[in-house]
Protein backbone atom coordinates (compact mmCIF):
# COMPACT_ATOMS: atom_id res chain seq x y z
CA UNK A 1 0.00 0.00 0.00
CA UNK A 2 1.05 3.37 -0.50
CA UNK A 3 2.00 5.73 2.47
CA UNK A 4 -0.61 8.49 2.30
CA UNK A 5 -3.32 5.10 2.93
CA UNK A 6 -0.38 3.80 5.68
CA UNK A 7 -1.00 7.01 7.54
CA UNK A 8 -4.84 7.48 7.35
CA UNK A 9 -5.22 4.22 8.57
CA UNK A 10 -2.89 4.56 11.47
CA UNK A 11 -4.74 8.10 12.03
CA UNK A 12 -7.76 5.67 12.16
CA UNK A 13 -6.25 3.32 14.95
CA UNK A 14 -5.50 6.11 17.13
CA UNK A 15 -8.88 6.89 17.57
CA UNK A 16 -9.80 3.42 18.98
CA UNK A 17 -8.43 1.71 22.06
CA UNK A 18 -4.87 1.77 20.36
CA UNK A 19 -4.82 5.66 21.05
CA UNK A 20 -6.42 5.32 24.20
CA UNK A 21 -2.61 4.11 25.79
CA UNK A 22 -1.65 7.81 26.19
CA UNK A 23 0.00 11.01 24.98
CA UNK A 24 2.28 9.59 22.16
CA UNK A 25 0.31 6.48 21.37
CA UNK A 26 -1.18 8.22 17.59
CA UNK A 27 2.55 9.17 17.00
CA UNK A 28 3.95 6.17 17.91
CA UNK A 29 1.19 4.20 15.39
CA UNK A 30 1.97 6.94 12.45
CA UNK A 31 5.53 6.05 13.04
CA UNK A 32 5.03 2.79 12.71
CA UNK A 33 2.93 2.65 10.05
CA UNK A 34 5.22 3.99 7.93
CA UNK A 35 8.32 3.24 9.11
CA UNK A 36 9.06 -0.49 7.14
CA UNK A 37 9.17 1.86 3.95
CA UNK A 38 12.48 3.10 5.40
CA UNK A 39 14.04 1.16 2.49
CA UNK A 40 13.06 3.55 0.25
CA UNK A 41 16.45 4.92 0.75
CA UNK A 42 18.33 2.39 -1.53
CA UNK A 43 16.76 4.57 -4.24
CA UNK A 44 19.71 6.69 -3.73
CA UNK A 45 22.03 3.80 -5.08
CA UNK A 46 19.16 3.59 -8.14
CA UNK A 47 16.12 1.65 -9.25
CA UNK A 48 17.73 -1.55 -9.44
CA UNK A 49 19.00 -1.20 -5.58
CA UNK A 50 15.46 -0.49 -4.95
CA UNK A 51 14.20 -3.50 -6.17
CA UNK A 52 16.34 -5.26 -4.37
CA UNK A 53 15.58 -4.12 -0.88
CA UNK A 54 12.08 -3.05 -1.42
CA UNK A 55 10.05 -5.06 0.44
CA UNK A 56 12.98 -7.07 2.41
CA UNK A 57 14.29 -7.36 5.83
CA UNK A 58 11.98 -4.39 6.72
CA UNK A 59 8.41 -6.24 5.64
CA UNK A 60 10.12 -9.72 7.22
CA UNK A 61 8.74 -11.21 10.61
CA UNK A 62 11.49 -9.58 12.56
CA UNK A 63 10.97 -6.47 11.83
CA UNK A 64 7.88 -6.31 13.81
CA UNK A 65 10.03 -5.77 16.81
CA UNK A 66 13.10 -4.52 14.87
CA UNK A 67 11.27 -1.73 13.92
CA UNK A 68 8.74 -1.09 16.30
CA UNK A 69 11.01 -0.34 19.36
CA UNK A 70 13.12 2.34 17.43
CA UNK A 71 9.55 3.75 16.40
CA UNK A 72 8.50 3.21 20.03
CA UNK A 73 11.67 5.10 21.00
CA UNK A 74 11.13 8.17 18.85
CA UNK A 75 7.04 8.30 19.56
CA UNK A 76 9.05 8.51 23.67
CA UNK A 77 11.14 11.55 22.50
CA UNK A 78 8.53 13.20 21.13
CA UNK A 79 6.31 13.13 24.20
CA UNK A 80 9.21 14.37 26.44
CA UNK A 81 9.66 16.82 24.15
CA UNK A 82 6.51 18.23 23.88
CA UNK A 83 6.11 17.63 27.43
CA UNK A 84 9.11 20.64 27.94
CA UNK A 85 7.66 23.03 25.30
CA UNK A 86 4.17 22.94 26.04
CA UNK A 87 2.07 26.01 27.17
CA UNK A 88 -0.74 24.10 29.11
CA UNK A 89 -1.41 21.34 30.64
CA UNK A 90 -1.80 17.66 28.86
CA UNK A 91 -2.72 14.57 29.61
CA UNK A 92 -0.78 12.03 30.93
CA UNK A 93 2.14 10.43 28.58
CA UNK A 94 1.99 6.69 27.60
CA UNK A 95 4.86 4.97 28.75
CA UNK A 96 7.53 2.94 27.17
CA UNK A 97 6.52 -0.50 26.86
CA UNK A 98 2.79 0.86 26.02
CA UNK A 99 4.52 2.58 23.41
CA UNK A 100 6.31 -0.32 22.07
CA UNK A 101 3.30 -2.35 21.96
CA UNK A 102 1.67 0.26 20.14
CA UNK A 103 4.34 0.40 17.54
CA UNK A 104 4.77 -3.34 17.10
CA UNK A 105 0.96 -3.56 16.02
CA UNK A 106 1.94 -0.58 13.83
CA UNK A 107 4.43 -2.22 11.69
CA UNK A 108 2.27 -5.70 12.07
CA UNK A 109 -0.36 -4.13 10.11
CA UNK A 110 1.93 -2.17 7.56
CA UNK A 111 3.15 -5.36 6.78
CA UNK A 112 -0.43 -7.02 6.65
CA UNK A 113 -1.66 -4.31 4.45
CA UNK A 114 1.39 -5.30 1.90
CA UNK A 115 0.75 -8.73 1.68
CA UNK A 116 -2.72 -8.56 -0.46
CA UNK A 117 -1.02 -6.34 -2.91
CA UNK A 118 -0.09 -7.72 -6.54
CA UNK A 119 3.28 -6.45 -5.48
CA UNK A 120 4.02 -8.80 -3.02
CA UNK A 121 5.92 -8.65 -0.09
CA UNK A 122 9.22 -11.11 1.22
CA UNK A 123 7.37 -11.66 4.98
CA UNK A 124 10.30 -13.93 5.70
CA UNK A 125 13.21 -11.98 4.58
CA UNK A 126 16.36 -12.69 5.52
CA UNK A 127 16.04 -16.22 6.05
CA UNK A 128 13.73 -16.93 2.62
CA UNK A 129 14.06 -13.96 -0.43
CA UNK A 130 10.39 -15.33 -1.82
CA UNK A 131 7.73 -13.29 -2.63
CA UNK A 132 4.36 -13.53 -1.46
CA UNK A 133 0.74 -12.58 -2.00
CA UNK A 134 -2.61 -13.08 -2.15
CA UNK A 135 -4.00 -10.39 -5.78
CA UNK A 136 -6.29 -9.01 -3.40
CA UNK A 137 -5.82 -5.19 -3.90
CA UNK A 138 -3.83 -2.82 -5.96
CA UNK A 139 -0.64 -0.60 -4.37
CA UNK A 140 -3.48 2.04 -4.45
CA UNK A 141 -7.00 1.54 -3.66
CA UNK A 142 -9.20 4.75 -4.25
CA UNK A 143 -11.98 3.01 -2.44
CA UNK A 144 -10.01 2.87 0.55
CA UNK A 145 -8.21 6.04 0.40
CA UNK A 146 -11.60 7.61 1.05
CA UNK A 147 -13.10 5.54 3.03
CA UNK A 148 -10.22 6.36 5.76
CA UNK A 149 -10.44 9.78 4.74
CA UNK A 150 -13.88 10.18 5.03
CA UNK A 151 -14.00 8.13 8.54
CA UNK A 152 -11.49 11.19 9.67
CA UNK A 153 -12.58 14.42 8.55
CA UNK A 154 -16.50 13.94 8.77
CA UNK A 155 -16.83 12.59 12.32
CA UNK A 156 -15.85 15.79 13.67
CA UNK A 157 -14.13 16.89 17.25
CA UNK A 158 -15.99 14.82 19.93
CA UNK A 159 -14.27 12.03 21.08
CA UNK A 160 -17.71 9.56 20.32
CA UNK A 161 -17.79 10.75 17.15
CA UNK A 162 -14.50 10.28 16.00
CA UNK A 163 -14.33 6.37 17.37
CA UNK A 164 -17.59 5.89 15.63
CA UNK A 165 -16.45 7.69 12.75
CA UNK A 166 -13.32 5.25 12.93
CA UNK A 167 -15.33 2.04 13.67
CA UNK A 168 -17.27 3.02 10.64
CA UNK A 169 -13.99 3.38 8.47
CA UNK A 170 -12.43 0.12 9.54
CA UNK A 171 -16.17 -1.81 8.94
CA UNK A 172 -15.96 -0.81 5.73
CA UNK A 173 -12.32 -1.35 5.25
CA UNK A 174 -12.90 -5.03 6.19
CA UNK A 175 -15.91 -5.23 3.90
CA UNK A 176 -13.46 -3.87 0.89
CA UNK A 177 -11.18 -6.73 1.55
CA UNK A 178 -14.08 -9.76 1.49
CA UNK A 179 -15.52 -8.55 -1.60
CA UNK A 180 -11.96 -7.89 -3.76
CA UNK A 181 -11.13 -11.41 -2.50
CA UNK A 182 -14.44 -12.62 -3.41
CA UNK A 183 -14.03 -10.67 -6.92
CA UNK A 184 -10.49 -12.11 -7.39
CA UNK A 185 -11.89 -15.96 -6.76
CA UNK A 186 -14.47 -14.96 -9.49
CA UNK A 187 -12.14 -13.69 -11.43
CA UNK A 188 -10.28 -17.03 -11.96
CA UNK A 189 -13.17 -18.89 -12.16
CA UNK A 190 -14.64 -17.47 -15.00
CA UNK A 191 -11.33 -16.67 -17.03
CA UNK A 192 -11.87 -19.76 -19.31
CA UNK A 193 -16.01 -18.39 -19.71
CA UNK A 194 -15.27 -14.93 -20.20
CA UNK A 195 -11.83 -15.27 -22.32
CA UNK A 196 -12.32 -18.05 -23.86
CA UNK A 197 -11.20 -21.66 -24.63
CA UNK A 198 -7.69 -22.04 -22.65
CA UNK A 199 -4.90 -24.26 -23.58
CA UNK A 200 -4.25 -27.75 -21.68
CA UNK A 201 -2.01 -27.19 -18.86
CA UNK A 202 1.76 -28.25 -19.20
CA UNK A 203 1.37 -29.81 -15.98
CA UNK A 204 -2.15 -30.87 -15.47
CA UNK A 205 -1.56 -31.82 -11.48
CA UNK A 206 -0.76 -27.95 -10.92
CA UNK A 207 -4.06 -26.32 -9.79
CA UNK A 208 -5.53 -22.94 -10.84
CA UNK A 209 -5.58 -19.95 -8.09
CA UNK A 210 -3.42 -21.36 -5.62
CA UNK A 211 -3.22 -18.43 -2.72
CA UNK A 212 -1.06 -17.51 -1.47
CA UNK A 213 1.42 -17.27 -5.11
CA UNK A 214 4.87 -16.86 -4.21
CA UNK A 215 7.45 -15.97 -6.33
CA UNK A 216 10.63 -17.14 -8.11
CA UNK A 217 9.76 -20.18 -9.44
CA UNK A 218 12.29 -22.41 -10.03
CA UNK A 219 12.93 -21.77 -13.33
CA UNK A 220 11.66 -18.80 -15.47
CA UNK A 221 12.52 -19.76 -19.05
CA UNK A 222 9.68 -20.99 -21.41
CA UNK A 223 8.31 -24.57 -21.23
CA UNK A 224 9.79 -25.78 -24.26
CA UNK A 225 9.25 -28.31 -26.94
CA UNK A 226 5.53 -27.56 -26.72
CA UNK A 227 3.18 -27.58 -29.71
CA UNK A 228 1.01 -26.26 -29.60
CA UNK A 229 1.90 -24.02 -26.90
CA UNK A 230 0.48 -25.14 -23.57
CA UNK A 231 -0.70 -23.32 -19.99
CA UNK A 232 1.49 -22.77 -17.34
CA UNK A 233 -1.11 -20.93 -15.12
CA UNK A 234 -3.25 -17.66 -14.76
CA UNK A 235 -3.28 -15.31 -12.60
CA UNK A 236 -6.04 -12.14 -12.15
CA UNK A 237 -4.09 -9.23 -11.22
CA UNK A 238 -6.32 -5.91 -9.57
CA UNK A 239 -7.02 -3.12 -11.59
CA UNK A 240 -7.14 0.72 -10.05
CA UNK A 241 -10.53 1.70 -10.70
CA UNK A 242 -13.27 -1.00 -9.84
CA UNK A 243 -12.80 -4.63 -8.15
CA UNK A 244 -15.17 -5.80 -10.95
CA UNK A 245 -12.24 -5.45 -13.61
CA UNK A 246 -8.89 -7.96 -13.47
CA UNK A 247 -5.91 -7.73 -15.34
CA UNK A 248 -5.55 -11.60 -16.51
CA UNK A 249 -2.11 -12.63 -17.16
CA UNK A 250 -2.49 -16.56 -18.94
CA UNK A 251 1.42 -17.57 -18.99
CA UNK A 252 1.79 -20.14 -22.03
CA UNK A 253 4.55 -22.46 -22.96
CA UNK A 254 5.64 -19.54 -25.95
CA UNK A 255 4.68 -15.89 -23.46
CA UNK A 256 1.78 -14.36 -21.94
CA UNK A 257 -1.53 -13.44 -23.09
CA UNK A 258 -3.04 -10.23 -21.47
CA UNK A 259 -6.28 -9.35 -21.58
CA UNK A 260 -8.78 -7.08 -18.90
CA UNK A 261 -11.54 -9.38 -17.67
CA UNK A 262 -15.08 -7.61 -16.25
CA UNK A 263 -16.99 -9.75 -14.26
CA UNK A 264 -20.14 -8.08 -15.36
CA UNK A 265 -19.92 -9.69 -18.38
CA UNK A 266 -20.74 -12.56 -16.84
CA UNK A 267 -24.20 -11.03 -15.53
CA UNK A 268 -27.48 -12.29 -17.74
CA UNK A 269 -28.23 -10.80 -20.63
CA UNK A 270 -24.94 -8.89 -20.56
CA UNK A 271 -22.66 -9.03 -23.90
CA UNK A 272 -19.06 -9.74 -23.20
CA UNK A 273 -17.61 -6.50 -24.53
CA UNK A 274 -14.53 -6.92 -27.28
CA UNK A 275 -11.51 -6.36 -25.58
CA UNK A 276 -7.72 -6.28 -25.92
CA UNK A 277 -5.56 -8.92 -25.85
CA UNK A 278 -1.58 -7.88 -26.33
CA UNK A 279 1.07 -11.06 -26.58
CA UNK A 280 4.11 -10.80 -25.26
CA UNK A 281 6.59 -13.18 -26.73
CA UNK A 282 9.11 -15.10 -23.77
CA UNK A 283 12.12 -16.33 -25.89
CA UNK A 284 15.18 -17.51 -24.08
CA UNK A 285 17.38 -17.48 -27.05
CA UNK A 286 21.33 -17.95 -26.28
CA UNK A 287 21.67 -13.79 -25.46
CA UNK A 288 18.63 -14.44 -23.06
CA UNK A 289 20.63 -17.31 -20.97
CA UNK A 290 23.79 -15.01 -21.35
CA UNK A 291 22.05 -12.05 -19.57
CA UNK A 292 19.68 -14.36 -16.80
CA UNK A 293 23.78 -15.14 -15.59
CA UNK A 294 24.22 -11.52 -15.34
CA UNK A 295 24.28 -9.60 -11.34
CA UNK A 296 20.95 -7.51 -13.11
CA UNK A 297 19.36 -10.48 -14.86
CA UNK A 298 19.64 -12.45 -11.71
CA UNK A 299 18.34 -9.99 -9.65
CA UNK A 300 15.46 -9.00 -12.37
CA UNK A 301 14.21 -13.21 -12.01
CA UNK A 302 14.13 -12.51 -7.86
CA UNK A 303 11.73 -9.86 -8.45
CA UNK A 304 9.84 -10.34 -11.11
CA UNK A 305 7.05 -12.93 -10.73
CA UNK A 306 5.75 -13.10 -14.96
CA UNK A 307 9.07 -12.15 -16.52
CA UNK A 308 9.44 -11.98 -20.44
CA UNK A 309 12.78 -12.11 -22.03
CA UNK A 310 13.51 -11.44 -26.01
CA UNK A 311 16.83 -10.41 -27.38
CA UNK A 312 17.57 -8.86 -30.61
CA UNK A 313 21.36 -8.81 -32.52
CA UNK A 314 22.38 -6.60 -34.98
CA UNK A 315 24.83 -7.33 -38.03
CA UNK A 316 27.78 -6.76 -35.88
CA UNK A 317 26.82 -9.58 -33.34
CA UNK A 318 25.84 -7.02 -30.21
CA UNK A 319 23.16 -8.31 -28.54
CA UNK A 320 20.25 -6.53 -27.09
CA UNK A 321 18.01 -8.43 -24.08
CA UNK A 322 15.37 -6.68 -22.24
CA UNK A 323 13.45 -8.89 -19.97
CA UNK A 324 9.75 -7.19 -18.84
CA UNK A 325 7.21 -8.07 -15.54
CA UNK A 326 4.21 -8.64 -17.37
CA UNK A 327 2.21 -6.95 -13.78
CA UNK A 328 2.96 -3.92 -14.85
CA UNK A 329 2.20 -3.31 -18.76
CA UNK A 330 -0.44 -2.13 -20.19
CA UNK A 331 -0.89 0.94 -17.92
CA UNK A 332 -2.81 1.00 -14.92
CA UNK A 333 -6.43 1.82 -15.72
CA UNK A 334 -7.36 0.13 -18.99
CA UNK A 335 -5.70 -2.25 -21.34
CA UNK A 336 -5.46 -0.82 -24.81
CA UNK A 337 -2.49 -1.45 -26.62
CA UNK A 338 1.03 -2.37 -26.31
CA UNK A 339 2.84 0.02 -24.21
CA UNK A 340 5.54 1.96 -25.86
CA UNK A 341 7.45 2.07 -21.98
CA UNK A 342 7.14 -1.52 -20.23
CA UNK A 343 7.84 -0.24 -16.35
CA UNK A 344 9.64 -2.35 -14.20
CA UNK A 345 11.85 -3.96 -16.96
CA UNK A 346 15.37 -4.50 -17.61
CA UNK A 347 18.25 -3.90 -20.21
CA UNK A 348 21.26 -6.06 -21.03
CA UNK A 349 23.78 -5.31 -23.86
CA UNK A 350 26.60 -7.22 -25.29
CA UNK A 351 29.15 -6.74 -27.52
CA UNK A 352 29.60 -9.01 -30.31
CA UNK A 353 32.67 -11.05 -28.09
CA UNK A 354 29.90 -11.47 -25.35
CA UNK A 355 30.45 -8.74 -22.68
CA UNK A 356 28.35 -6.81 -20.97
CA UNK A 357 28.72 -3.27 -22.38
CA UNK A 358 25.35 -2.02 -20.63
CA UNK A 359 23.17 -2.70 -17.87
CA UNK A 360 20.37 -0.66 -16.68
CA UNK A 361 16.86 -0.61 -14.64
CA UNK A 362 13.62 1.04 -15.90
CA UNK A 363 11.77 1.19 -12.62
Amino acid sequence: MDNITHSLFALTLGRTRLGQAGRGSTAALLIASNIPDIDAVALLRGGASYVEWHRGPTHGALSVVALGLPAAGLAWLWTRGQARYARRPLEPAATLPALAAVSMIGVLFHLLMDFPTAYGTRLLSPFDWHWYSVDWMPIIDIYLLAALLFGLVLAGRHPETRRRGAMAALIFMTGNYVVRAAAHHEALALAPNLLGALPERCDARQPAGMAPEHWPLAAAAPVEGREPPCLVEIAAIPTFLTPTTWRMITRLSSGYEVRDLDLLDALPGSAPARRVRLFFPNEWTPPVRMAAETPLGQLFLGFSRFPAARASVDDSGAATVRMSDMRFVGGPLRLERRPEREPFSALIRFDAAGRVVEQRFDP
